[in-house]
């Protein structure tokens, strides 16, 4: 189990808020997890530098203060892992309802018989921001979560939905119906 860590520690000033909030919403989107107020923790890799030190960059640049570490986690390990790991779920949970919402847009259409190609156009559109999230859910989830194997199976499932609502497309422009 990876025991090395990046810390990004940083102080920004309190007004205007929203400063402290785009660097939140920053880590939140490299996947970091915050320690204690001002600390976030990346499992270290190349990409994890990489964004710490550009993110501390942008904190300096937004007249704040920051300072990078690399740590190893002597004592807790399972308890930062257990924590990130929570969060990556979290954002597959969230993948799995969209996943959810993916399905039951398609049984609505298939029930309508709406099999035209504009509809399919606009799943195949709702396909790809799915993968497109799972893969940047997968890039951060660097320590295996346990719902990813879950998050990917579904994403394929609502592609092979996807592959049988085209095919009553196809059977529906044959027919003359589309």
């Amino acid at each position: 189990m990876n025991a090395n860590w990046l810390l990004l520690i940083y102080r920004l000033p309190s007004e205007p808020s929203r400063l402290r909030a785009m660097v939140w919403r920053r880590l939140k989107a490299a996947g970091a997890i915050y320690l204690a107020n001002s600390v976030a923790a990346l499992p270290e890799s190349p990409w994890a530098e990489r964004t710490m030190r550009k993110l501390r960059a942008e904190v300096e640049g937004l007249g704040g203060s920051g300072q990078l570490l690399r740590a190893e986690t002597l004592v807790g390990v399972e308890q930062i892992v257990a924590e990130f790991n929570a969060a990556r779920d979290a954002e597959y949970a969230e993948l799995l309802g969209k996943c959810a919402d993916f399905h039951a847009e398609l049984e609505k259409e298939t029930k309508a018989e709406k099999f035209t190609y504009p509809e399919l156009e606009e799943n195949e559109e709702d396909l790809a921001k799915l993968r497109a999230w799972l893969d940047k859910i997968s890039a951060r989830d660097t320590l295996e979560a346990l719902c990813g194997g879950q998050a990917r199976e579904a994403v394929e499932a609502c592609a092979e939905a996807l592959n049988e609502f085209a095919e009553h497309v196809y059977a529906a422009e044959l027919d003359g119906t589309s």
